[in-house]
């Protein structure tokens, strides 16, 4: 049963490959992707069900033991981001049926969606340092032909960008693990903190606080935290929907999931890193709130909000008690859920209309309002308003920051729900009430199946609002984790 936990990355890789052959086959490339995503949401619940159970999962790939070969580790906290981009690629994958077009679906569009998912589901469960790279850059490389797939002028140009950005924040991730192996001697990231509390024991040296600013770089670039988000916003709203939609709920989140690992795993011992990690974090959240506000355009008001989430996940990580860490681990998966229900909602109504721009947008509830109260409810969520999804992870993120007696940034978190819920409500409001308009080409948009995958994605995040309590048990153990390195070491190392 302990192979169980490679299955989430096997099953999307072996169907890339097969995916390749069958590139002039569309119709049998979308089952087989559907066969292989049904697949990997139930391996990777049994995942989640085994770790419930028994605690945390490790496979010593090749028969080598911790720390000398290549360890994959799911405790709670990767098994349940894992399961949670296994849904969201399902529903992304249904989108896609009728939303991508037959050219991008010819040239690779389901293998290389695969690949993506390989370079995610990886990141989250690898337990060597050096392998976080690796699929970092499966993830990268997929990423790249899904941004340019279809090859419009928009797509070229942001390719470009965020291609050098990428290639930059390689470059110093190697940097790092090649700094961090010289002073600990070691990848396996079990036998790194093990090392790292040795080494710490009369305060952190100097060379491993560089090392953890480095750290901060490296996944602050692919997380969009301030000052390092300046790409992400031009990049993201280049690619189709359902590209745009996976960007959104994964790719940023697996920076936010490798700042939180390692700086819970490696770097506990220095507060002052976590302090800066605070400081960033809130003026995410500042930055975020200031261009969701300010734009029309529907895809920029959402990415800017991935921006702010981003923000409000990293402080309640930076806080570094109970309350924060169980919050910032449960408000991860609700916005991974709901950005990705919110971008494939926006899809819809570019679909409709021909236009992001919400200027040009208005009526749209006198003829869709299956649609409409669709996104109603998606915004609340994405506010934190009980009973939906965002309030328990926001109002414990909040509860932590009060007794780590940081008012302040817990006081921004707060007003941050505020002016989020302005910022998308501007979108319900501007683009769905107000005097009808007729849109070239809105009879032929296939509004009732694309809406299937969003109201798939809402009934989940309401059902995680409203089953809080059940889903608790789960966040906590994945806290426990978090917050007592010692109980993933034992578990990796086997002592």
């Amino acid at each position: 049963m302990t192979n169980l936990i490679i299955l989430p990355i096997l099953i999307p890789l072996f169907t890339g490959a097969i995916l390749i052959l069958l590139y002039k086959q569309i119709t049998a490339q979308r089952v087989v992707a559907m066969i292989s995503s049904i697949a990997t949401i139930i391996t990777s619940w049994l995942v989640v069900q085994k770790v419930r159970e028994d605690g945390i999962q490790s496979l010593n790939v090749s028969s080598w033991d911790a720390p000398f070969g290549i360890t994959l580790v799911s405790d709670m906290m990767a098994a349940l981001l894992v399961l949670t981009t296994s849904v969201i690629g399902f529903v992304c994958l249904i989108y896609s049926f009728k939303s991508i077009g037959k050219e991008r679906e010819k040239h690779y569009y389901y293998a290389v969606f695969n690949f993506l998912l390989v370079g995610v589901n990886g990141a989250f469960t690898t337990g060597d340092i050096f392998n976080l790279f690796v699929f970092f850059e499966v993830m990268l490389m997929s990423s790249y032909v899904m941004l340019v797939l279809g090859g419009t002028k928009v797509q070229l140009r942001e390719s470009i960008k965020y291609l050098l950005v990428n290639v930059i924040s390689s470059a110093l991730f190697v940097i790092a693990v090649a700094y961090l192996y010289s002073v600990v001697g070691t990848l396996n990231m079990a036998h790194i903190s093990a090392r790292i509390s040795e080494i710490s024991t009369n305060g952190m040296p100097g060379i491993l606080s560089v090392i953890a600013v480095m750290f901060l770089i490296v996944f602050g670039l692919k997380g969009a935290i301030f000052p390092l988000y300046f790409w992400m916003p031009g990049s993201y709203a280049a690619p189709p929907i359902p590209v745009l939609a996976l960007f959104g709920a994964l790719l940023t989140k697996v920076g936010v999931y490798s700042i939180t690992r390692t700086y819970t795993l490696f770097f506990y011992h220095d507060m002052d890193t976590f302090g800066l990690l605070s400081i960033l974090a809130l003026l995410s959240i500042i930055v975020g709130v200031i261009g969701a506000i300010a734009f029309w355009d529907m895809k920029n008001i959402v990415i800017y909000n991935i921006i702010i989430a981003v923000g409000v996940i990293l402080y309640g990580v930076s806080v570094l008690n109970t309350a924060s860490i169980t919050g910032a681990i449960n408000y991860l998966i609700h916005d991974m859920i709901i950005k990705a229900a919110l971008f494939l909602l926006i899809g819809i109504v570019i679909y409709i209309t021909g236009t992001s721009d919400l200027r040009k947008v208005s009526g749209l509830i006198t003829r869709y309002p299956g649609l409409g109260w669709t996104f109603f409810i998606a915004a609340l969520a994405l506010a934190g308003i009980p009973p939906l999804s965002g309030f328990v992870g926001k109002l414990l993120i909040v509860q932590g920051g009060f007794e780590g007696e940081s008012f302040v940034g817990a006081f921004i978190v707060l007003m941050s729900s505020l002016l989020v819920l302005f910022s998308i409500m501007k979108i319900f409001i501007n683009g769905f009430w107000g005097k009808s308009r007729t849109y070239n080409g809105e009879e032929q948009a296939p509004v009732r199946f694309l809406l299937i995958a969003p109201i798939l994605l809402v009934i989940i995040s309401a059902l995680y609002g409203i089953g809080s309590e059940s889903i608790l048990p789960y966040i906590n153990q994945a806290a426990d984790t978090l917050l007592d390195p010692n109980i993933y070491i034992d578990a990796v190392l086997k002592e």
